[in-house]
């Protein structure tokens, strides 16, 4: 068989691959209805929300972002359940999340007052930027190892506060079929919090988001990455494709919480989170169960609750 210049071999002159048909152009239409909806009702939101956070928040400052994120998913039709125990209402927590698409910030950002932990370059793109900083986003600068801890020290001030911090603890967006490796360095504010806040312990919220269904069918394991913005992908191609294909059907999955203490290990405390979050991307991609691990060890009595904290012990040298 031939061989193209790249080494490959070569298609078959008389072999047929279908392509697929161009959007209808009334896709466009009523995406731009739908964004000129949205945008209206940012405008309307904005000077208020902008004047409760110059000025002592309040509900308005935390509730707003809520309603412009239920805004986008009611307009563009992307459909969420929810399961698992989340903190309860003015509980600090610390979570730790996958991380699939731009889209998860709207999915995650509806689902209660919170606020995210994003790169630093986010800050400067247009639109974008600014309604990250509404919704009191803590930039991290990755090229500057040292803010790392300037970061650690402004989340241990939040936790503090009883605020909900979701670290997309991978570090970088996957492809929606897998899970990288969670990240330890962030999960040091918790610590930060104990230490320097007087708090006894930090709640660490696992949380999973996966994507299943496009138009009510399942997504398979080719068309999961059609919603994913990962690797080189540029923003406005996903975009434009979010809007091309129509209704999407989103899983957010509460893991069990894990108490962190002035004695946790952060490496396994992580560990446990990543277990947690994995399970839950494999339930709800493939539908079944993952095998059952064992319990977690715990230290100390405590009440029983719906969903104890998995507590860990101490790191021995």
């Amino acid at each position: 068989m031939p061989r193209t210049e790249r080494g490959r071999a070569a298609r078959p002159a008389d072999r047929f691959e279908p392509r697929a048909p161009p959007p209808d152009p009334m896709t466009y239409l009523v995406a731009g209805l739908r964004l000129l909806a949205y945008a209206l009702t940012f405008a309307l939101l904005a000077g208020p929300h902008w004047l409760a956070l110059r000025f002592g928040r309040g509900a308005l400052a935390g509730y707003a972002p809520v309603w412009l994120h239920r805004v986008f998913l009611r307009l563009f039709q992307v459909r969420v359940t929810v399961s698992g125990t989340p903190p309860a209402p003015g509980e600090a927590a610390l979570v730790l999340a996958n991380h699939i698409s731009w889209l998860d910030i709207p999915v995650l950002g509806a689902l209660r007052p919170l606020s995210f932990v994003a790169k630093s370059e986010i800050a400067g793109w247009p639109v974008i930027g600014t309604l990250a900083r509404l919704q009191r986003t803590v930039f991290i600068d990755r090229a500057r190892k040292r803010h790392t801890a300037v970061v650690n020290t402004e989340m241990s001030r939040r936790l503090r506060a009883g605020d909900l911090i979701v670290l997309f603890a991978e570090g970088t967006t996957g492809d929606g079929n897998r899970l990288l490796p969670f990240r330890t360095s962030l999960v040091g504010a918790a610590r930060s919090a104990i230490t320097e806040g007087g708090l006894d312990r930090v709640r660490l919220q696992p949380l999973c988001i996966a994507y299943t269904r496009r138009h009510g069918l399942p997504l398979t394991r080719a068309e999961r990455p059609d919603i994913a913005w990962y690797g080189d992908m540029e923003l406005a191609p996903s975009v434009k494709l979010f809007f091309e294909r129509g209704p999407i059907d989103v899983t957010v999955t509460w893991g069990a919480p894990i108490a962190f203490a002035a004695g946790t290990d952060r490496k396994a405390a992580t560990g446990l989170a990543e277990a947690s979050v994995r399970r839950a991307l494999q339930e709800a991609v493939t539908g079944r169960p993952p095998a059952p691990v064992p319990d977690a060890p715990s230290v100390g009595a405590r009440p029983a609750t719906a969903a104890p904290p998995i507590l860990i012990p101490a790191a021995t040298a």
